[in-house]
């Protein structure tokens, strides 16, 4: 396994943020890179989330996560993945929504995000099966139950 530095820039003003360290636990797990590498998590705020959301994907809301893939110019390498954003009052009203523990919700975020910074997506079934897949392998590594069967079961009912 590669290491992968986990920088966290918190500019949310809440208790809820999961300690560094759980940061670096969910998101080495979740790095599949063969070479060492770097990626920056910010936790905001709905304001910051909702901004970000509307420049780069055109959605004017704030979302849970959004990954931002390093890409080097021609001629340059250097070992960073990207960044992830996550947006902790979304994420808080997704697990009680979802009936999931908080920090259950918060480690799916930061999978779900580095997986997406390694090029794995979810916007045809096929991609998603395979990306969901994955995180359900990735989060009962770290412990976690199936992310996705919380919210299969709501709708169910």
């Amino acid at each position: 396994m590669n290491k992968l530095t986990v920088d966290i820039q918190n500019v949310f003003e809440g208790s809820s943020v999961p300690a560094h360290a759980q940061f670096q636990t969910w998101a080495q797990s979740a790095w599949l890179g063969e070479h060492p590498s770097e990626v920056t998590v910010r936790i905001v705020d709905t304001l910051e989330s909702q901004a970000l959301n509307n420049e780069f994907r055109g959605k004017d809301k704030p979302t849970n996560v959004l990954s931002f893939p390093f890409e080097a110019p021609a001629g340059i390498t250097v070992p960073l993945a990207g960044d992830l954003v996550i947006c902790a009052p979304v994420v808080e009203c997704e697990a009680a929504e979802q009936h999931k523990t908080l920090t259950a919700h918060w480690a799916h975020m930061v999978v779900h995000g580095m997986l997406h910074l390694q090029g794995y997506d979810h916007v045809d079934d096929e991609d998603a099966e395979v990306m969901e897949a994955l995180e359900i392998r990735l989060l009962a590594q770290l412990g976690f139950g199936n992310p996705y069967e919380a919210e299969e079961t709501e709708q169910d009912s």
